[in-house]
């Protein structure tokens, strides 16, 4: 049965068609109707629309009149500026946590709970557990800076970035493996003070991902 339950419904298809992008299964130039989504959640396209409207906004899709949406391409110059402003604040984040002395060890204790989340996605091959807990472990590295502004700075990308490290983990199984590596490099530096460590690491972990478009 169709239902329309407002608000609700509409975050419903909003978290629905968005997880659909950045797993890749609504692929870049592919055109998606309201009527479509509505169907696969059982309700109308009121809130399909609204859902719509916010992606459209965030730049994931493309409204076309009457018939739906086109799935945005992720272009190489919209990653060449993810990638960059992703530096940006991670870089920002670390050097102000390193400036209070370091993350605390109840951050300390999280991104080693991560980072065994990390290994038993590699194991399992698991690409879409992965995507999750890459995400997770860069946000918890911005919290350790407790800068409010460049957790909503992230919070903003995240969306672009998942899409981006989907992209990238699926052209290649190993590419998890290597990730993974990044990762536990980036602690050790995070975690120890190595700041000048932490920033060459950074910079070669994103520079793996310029080449997933």
């Amino acid at each position: 049965m169709t239902v329309n339950a407002g608000p609700v419904a509409a975050e419903r298809a909003y978290a629905h068609t968005k997880a659909q992008i950045i797993s890749g299964g609504l692929a870049g130039g592919q055109l998606v109707s309201e009527a479509k989504i509505g169907a696969e959640l059982g309700i109308s396209r009121t809130p399909v629309h609204e859902a719509f409207l916010r992606l459209d906004a965030e730049q994931l899709i493309e409204l076309v009149s009457r018939k739906g949406a086109i799935i945005r391409p992720m272009t190489p110059s919209e990653a060449t500026d993810v990638l960059a402003m992703r530096q940006g604040i991670e870089s920002a984040s670390a050097a102000q946590t390193f400036a209070a002395g370091g993350p605390d060890a109840e951050i300390v204790g999280r991104i080693e709970e991560n980072l065994r989340q990390q290994e038993a996605a590699v194991g399992a091959g698991d690409v879409a557990a992965f995507v999750d807990a890459d995400d997770d472990f860069h946000a918890l590295l911005i919290e350790a800076s407790r800068n409010p502004l460049a957790r909503q700075f992230y919070e903003q990308l995240r969306g672009r970035q998942q899409r981006l490290r989907t992209m990238y983990l699926r052209i290649d199984p190993g590419n998890l493996a290597a990730s993974y590596a990044d990762h536990r490099t980036l602690a050790d530096c995070f975690v120890g003070g190595d700041r000048d460590g932490f920033t060459a690491a950074l910079v070669a972990h994103l520079e793996r991902y310029q080449g997933a478009i």
